[in-house]
């Protein structure tokens, strides 16, 4: 079984540690964590991991967050990836920082990445992990904030949630979205 898993995030050391960056740094950290190295590739970088059979194409779109669609549909095309092993890794601020949220499909809530994603594959059909970033910022703030570094706290708890996150995918795979929603949509209090 083969699956496509995208971070989304923004090329350039600028943004590397930036709170739009989140699916970047899953990815980096399951590519680590696998001994996997990451090769620049036509609209992303891309790395190989495999976990109980399953095979996954993890991409870091090169195209900037607001055209990830271009990457999203290109890698779906080429590697042949039906949608339903497709799964999306973004920011939320409308969650709280590290809450994470699997949905099946839905809308892009606001968010430019999914929204290109949604329009160049032509359905809101296609898995995604939600990673709670907060919204503590003042009102216009919105793109500072999203575009601004982690603070030390928040880069103290990204091992944790890149770990939940990838437990999630391997769950998606393994036992599908259905039943892996049920263990990733725990609330941050709830987790044990």
């Amino acid at each position: 079984m083969n699956y496509l898993i995208v971070g989304l995030g923004n090329i350039g050391s600028e943004y590397a540690s930036t709170r739009h960056n989140m699916g970047f740094m899953v990815l980096d950290a399951w590519a680590k964590a696998s001994n996997a190295v990451f090769s620049t590739e036509r609209y992303g970088d891309v790395a190989k991991v495999s976990f109980k059979g399953r095979h996954f194409t993890l991409l870091k779109p090169s195209t900037y967050m607001n055209l990830s669609g271009n990457a999203v549909r290109y890698w779906v095309q080429r590697l042949d990836i039906p949608l339903e092993n497709l799964l999306v890794i973004s920011d939320d601020l409308n969650l709280p920082f590290g809450t994470l949220r699997m949905k099946k499909n839905g809308s892009a809530g606001g968010h430019n990445g999914l929204e290109n994603i949604e329009e160049l594959l032509g359905t809101q059909d296609y898995c995604r992990i939600r990673i709670g970033i907060g919204n503590q910022f003042a009102r216009g703030g919105q793109v500072d904030y999203v575009l601004g570094p982690l603070s030390e706290e928040e880069r103290a708890e990204m091992p944790a949630i890149a770990e939940r996150v990838i437990a999630g995918i391997k769950a998606f795979s393994t036992i599908g979205p259905d039943r892996a929603m049920n263990t990733v949509n725990l609330r941050k209090k709830e987790e044990k």
